[in-house]
């Protein structure tokens, strides 16, 4: 019997490789196990769990984006984990509610403290949320005592609403005001040879015009000036309220700044201290003893009795059975197929409303929208499952959050009641395509394209030649026609006509009061008063419960949620070279030109032959 070395060696080699496959699956069972053994345990261990005692102050420490939902899945966060990407914290708004509400009515918590320094960002419809809910626990008797190094602007409307607003003697608050300026690539594109076709209707329609302009039109200049005001409005009155200081006080104290400064030697504590904005100069420690007079010690005798937000959260268990108020949140940008949670897909988001219309113990619905649009088509297919849900018997009720415009709008429209908080961005009913080329960029290169086709249509939009203007004038027809229907479909929905919705329509921007006094939405409210609302139109009993309708999670992504506290949402570090970026320039400048370009990039892709957008590129302040 010959000996055949290779054999032997590939043998060997797949035992070797088996030994190492079973031996690599049964670590990773052995760790499942103990995970799920550990999650038992927590779970259902009695003893294991420590009752709160009396004198418990609850701590709220927000640390990250406040959103309406986690975005992407569990899976990319891990990834992006052993990557060494950054993974970005979030903290989603109904946690919050919860967890005040709950505090709110718990005898054992006598107290709340705000530390909001890890707050990254919110929008004003989720600040004005949580404000309310922090005076619920207020209306209950307990006090809210809010805490910051710094408070910017978006913290300090949360802490606003406090009892009392202390602040480290080397901190600021800075109230800044609303306004934004946008980057304009009409020079940029030209030098590199981009040439950007618009097709649009509505004069206000603004998303675009940063490619194929230098500055804002009249018209955009217009529109965000009278949202910018109003909404600046609501938040000064509000702070002046919560802090019962003078009308005023707040664009006042910011128009005499340098002189207010001066006064206080530049000191910034103190400055925040003189304008009445907070009560207190206090170190974190000070804030501690404090907090300990104010209640009990804890067991070790070195810190006040606290429960912290996560683990008072986990000790919230929602019901799973009874008649429910079903909720779907769509929050993010608007696409046709499926998407992960944080971004809404045509497919993916009506699949959950048949689920919710399917479901026998859901008896009325609620859409709670914070979008500012994307794909016509993929609008279309969630207002139309919402309209059959409504012809199923089963009320469907809207609460606009942050932004709901444009597509946030269209998705909105087949719904019993429209609940808007007064700082919510809507409206921009309007519609555009567009479709950059870069013949120029190509005559510059000396690159050359050529072909046969059948017919003048097979390769009418070709990025590396000019748009043939048989095909804008397509385009354009096309775009007409899905803003009419955008229109005449708000018109059903508002009972009203169509000329009237083009009056307030036209791709401009509303808050949430100046769309009721048009017309587009019918309540201000909160999210609170739309669960309401829906319960009530489904004539349903106190004490029914609140069920969000999800995408469904494996087994493994709720064990690692659960035990690691994973936020799906990570941020992708981007590395942009460009030869129109100098050197010198600040990544944060350089990421955001990457991605305004990008999206551009991107409009190239995928036609079919090209997309009808509903999105109106605006962005809470």
């Amino acid at each position: 019997m010959s000996f055949k070395p290779l054999s032997s060696l590939r043998r060997g080699f797949g035992v070797f490789w088996r030994a190492v496959d079973s031996t690599r699956r049964g670590v990773l069972n052995v760790l499942f196990l103990v995970i799920v053994v550990f999650l038992l345990i927590a779970m259902f261990g009695g003893g294991g769990v420590k009752p709160i005692a009396k004198q418990t102050a609850l701590v709220l420490e927000i640390k990250g984006n406040l959103v309406e939902q986690h975005s992407g899945n569990v899976r990319e966060a891990l990834m992006a984990n052993a990557g060494a990407g950054e993974v970005r914290r979030s903290v989603q708004l109904r946690d919050v509610l919860t967890v005040l509400d709950r505090a709110a009515k718990d005898p054992q918590i006598s107290s709340v403290l705000l530390l909001l320094d890890e707050m990254d960002g919110a929008g004003l419809a989720m600040l004005n949320e949580v404000g309310l809910a922090i005076d619920r626990v207020k209306a209950s008797g307990k006090p809210v005592i809010a805490w910051g190094s710094s408070f910017d602007q978006r913290q300090y409307s949360i802490a606003s609403h406090a009892t009392q607003v202390y602040l480290h003697p080397m901190g600021a608050v800075m109230i800044e005001g609303f306004g934004r300026y946008r980057n304009y690539y009409r020079d940029a594109l030209d030098k590199v040879g981009v040439t950007v076709n618009l097709m649009k209707v509505g004069t206000y329609k603004s998303f675009a015009e940063p490619y194929i302009g230098n500055g804002p039109s009249p018209e955009a200049a217009e529109a965000d000036a009278f949202l910018y005001k109003a909404l600046w409005a609501g938040y000064t009155a509000d702070v002046e309220k919560n802090r019962k200081l003078p009308a005023g006080w707040i664009a006042k104290s910011i128009e005499n700044l340098p002189a207010l400064m001066e006064e206080a030697g530049g000191d910034t504590g103190k400055l925040a201290l003189s304008s009445k904005l907070v009560d207190g100069l206090k170190t974190r420690d000070e804030v501690r003893a404090l907090m300990i007079a104010r209640g009990a010690r804890d067991d070790e005798g070195t810190s006040f009795r606290q429960v912290a937000f996560g683990e008072y959260l986990m000790r919230t268990t929602p019901d799973l059975m009874g008649e429910a108020v079903g909720v779907i949140v769509a929050a993010g940008e608007i696409s046709d197929g499926n998407a992960p949670a944080g971004s809404i897909g045509g497919l993916s988001t009506a699949n959950l409303i048949r689920k919710a219309r399917e479901d026998k113990q859901i008896k009325a619905v609620v859409l709670r929208v914070d979008s500012p649009g994307g794909s016509a088509f993929g609008s279309e297919l969630i207002r139309r499952e919402l309209e059959l849900t409504r012809a199923a018997g089963k009320p469907v009720v809207v609460s606009m959050g942050s932004v709901a415009a444009s597509g946030g709008y269209w998705i909105s429209m087949a719904s019993d009641e429209v609940v808007a908080d007064r700082a919510t961005i809507t409206g921009s009913i309007g519609v555009f395509a567009i479709l950059p080329t870069a013949e120029k960029v190509v005559d510059k290169l000396g690159i050359h394209t050529a072909g046969v086709t059948t017919t003048w249509l097979a390769d009418a939009y070709n990025p590396m030649r000019p748009l043939d203007p048989r095909f804008a004038q397509l385009i354009q027809s096309s775009i007409n026609h899905i803003y009419s229907d955008f229109t005449t479909k708000a018109a059903a929905a508002r009972k009203t006509t169509q000329p009237k919705i083009d009056e307030v329509g036209q791709g401009r921007v509303w808050t949430g009061v100046q769309a009721k006094e048009r017309g587009l939405v019918d309540t201000i409210g909160s999210y609170t008063d739309a669960l309401k609302s829906a319960a009530k139109r489904a004539k349903l009993a106190d004490g029914y419960r609140v069920a969000y309708v999800e995408r469904e999670v494996s087994a493994f992504e709720r064990v690692l949620t659960s035990v690691f506290g994973v936020s799906a949402a990570h941020a992708v570090n981007i590395e942009v070279k460009l030869g129109l970026m100098p050197t010198g320039v600040p990544s944060s400048a350089v990421a955001e030109v990457s991605k305004e370009l990008g999206w551009l990039s991107d409009m190239a892709k995928d036609r079919k032959p090209f997309t009808a957008v509903t999105h109106c590129m605006c962005t809470a302040p």
